[in-house]
């Protein structure tokens, strides 16, 4: 799994037990460990908390998140590692609050987040699209999965 801080996280939390549940589907495993593993999104947390804005896991935040400068931009090294975090906040976001949202991997191994209908959202994707181009913006993508 393509993730930046995957390694030292199953470090700190014991392996890859979260991992295991995110493959294995919402019904087994630790869906609440996965969750909490994918929320981390330390880089973002701290660049947005520069800026005054508390990310506090709501549709609100998204739309303050989409309302920030893009300052984030001047710095090249920085900006596929903030939009993979924004993705994953994004994915956080959604399945804290859109009923039965989970957590799922595709068979390459990348984190997307799957709706009660089936349907899929590659929330690192739109991260990075926002992140560089600014569009679709985070709230958008989550009033589109809230919709279904």
């Amino acid at each position: 799994m393509n993730i930046p801080f995957l390694d030292a996280w199953r470090k700190r939390h014991g392996g890859g037990r979260a991992l295991a549940a995110v493959e294995s589907g919402p019904r087994d495993g630790d869906p609440e460990g996965v969750a909490d593993m994918l929320a981390e999104c330390d880089l973002l947390r701290a660049r947005v908390k520069e800026q005054g804005v508390r990310l506090d896991d709501t549709p609100r935040s998204l739309e303050a998140l989409d309302q920030l400068p893009p300052r984030w931009r001047d710095d090249p090294e920085e900006l596929p590692w903030l939009g993979n975090d924004a993705g994953l906040y994004l994915g956080t976001v959604i399945v804290r609050t859109v009923p039965g949202a989970h957590w799922h991997l595709t068979r390459g191994g990348q984190p997307v987040v799957r709706l009660v209908s089936g349907r899929e959202i590659h929330v690192v994707e739109a991260g990075l699209d926002w992140a560089i181009g600014g569009s679709p913006e985070l709230s958008q993508v989550y009033a589109e999965a809230a919709e279904g």
